[in-house]
């Protein structure tokens, strides 16, 4: 009834994440100012008190104790649906997969949910409990984001706050001098993230490369005028080497010499180093140019520095996010013809 199977691993990341926040604990025994033992705590998920009735079978309670206390345990105590963060449910944003940026996807806002972790550690003495307690609770003022890949092979990444809401502890000592104590501290934490639905799995969407408007009047007499703008590249992308400086540029000079002009075009626009300039003038091996065009420095660049053209070679190559420029054309028809999107003429 709910469409296709799809599966994210939102709750899978989510536990990964938790658990590794806690998975470099250390406790330490000391003897006046020497360490005599430091024991890494081990963590697992898993409710604590499956670790404790472990831990009271042992029948040797010398014998691996280090193995079973102290111990870190966490686990999912609870999904809790958060309204504070919602969108709108038909509202959509773009996402971008890794293995091709100009194709994007138009998918749903995630559904934003609380999910409930509860971390529970387990010593012997209070003394353990206490260096594993402050190890912990300065990352969280009161929460720690974590910043994670939302969709696999897509660029959607979120920070996820978790959250320390509280803080329990007890101590399981009871009965004679053979009991075995256990001293339990249980602090909540809240993880904020977002379930996606569905992702599509087509190759629609990417990059809107040409915007076109139809201008029509019968005022004076039927006459039709395009309009069309596309975007440029205003750095390059290809780095396509189209020659080499002969002799320095400082600052304030505008002649390249160069190893050859032959590819070069009246107002073109190149690239050297960083600086963008635009081709004024080309006599033989020498171009006059009007230097830091599209905001870039100007600066000195020397003997050997690679000259690239900036072309339609470029604009092809110009990435979601990148800052670009535009070039448009203006037409004229008489025919009163209508432009079909859908086939892509005039008809």
């Amino acid at each position: 009834m709910f469409g296709n199977y799809f599966y994210n691993e939102t709750i899978r990341k989510t536990v990964i994440a938790f658990g590794t926040l806690f998975n470099n604990i250390s406790v330490k025994h000391k003897q006046g100012d020497n360490t005599i033992s430091t024991i890494k705590v081990p963590i697992a998920y898993g409710p604590i008190q499956k670790f404790l009735a472990r831990a009271e079978q042992q029948p040797n309670f010398d014998r691996n104790a280090a193995i079973t206390l102290p111990r870190l345990s966490f686990e999912i105590v609870k999904y809790q649906y958060d309204p504070s963060r919602k969108a709108s449910p038909i509202t959509k944003f773009c996402l971008v997969p890794d293995s091709s940026k100009n194709k994007i996807k138009r998918v749903f806002m995630p559904v934003p949910y609380d999910i409930g972790f509860r971390l529970s550690f387990a010593t012997k003495i209070q003394d353990d409990a206490l260096q594993i307690l402050e190890q912990i609770l300065p990352s969280f003022q009161p929460a720690y984001n974590v910043t994670m890949t939302m969709i696999e092979g897509h660029d959607e990444k979120k920070d996820i706050p978790f959250t320390l809401n509280n803080i329990q502890f007890r101590d399981e000592y009871e009965g004679d001098f053979s009991t075995r104590r256990a001293i339990v501290y249980e602090l909540d934490f809240t993880a904020k993230t977002y379930f996606y639905s569905e992702i599509p799995t087509d190759a629609s969407g990417g990059l809107i490369k040409r915007v076109q408007i139809d201008y029509t009047t019968t005022r004076r007499g039927p006459r039709e005028v395009r309009y069309s703008v596309v975007p440029t590249a205003t750095e390059d992308y290809n780095s396509d080497s189209t020659a080499t400086l002969t002799a320095e540029i400082n600052p304030k000079q505008t002649l390249l010499k160069v190893t050859s002009s032959a590819a070069l075009i009246q107002y073109q626009f190149i690239q050297v180093n960083k600086e963008v300039m635009r081709v004024e003038e080309i006599d033989n091996t020498n171009v006059i140019v009007s230097r830091g065009q599209y905001g870039t420095e100007i600066v000195t660049h020397d003997v050997g520095d690679v000259l690239n053209l900036i072309n339609a070679n470029d604009n092809a190559l110009i990435e979601i996010g990148d800052d670009f420029g535009f070039d448009s054309d203006v037409e004229f028809f008489g025919d009163l013809k209508s432009y079909s999107p859908s086939q892509g003429t005039d008809i």
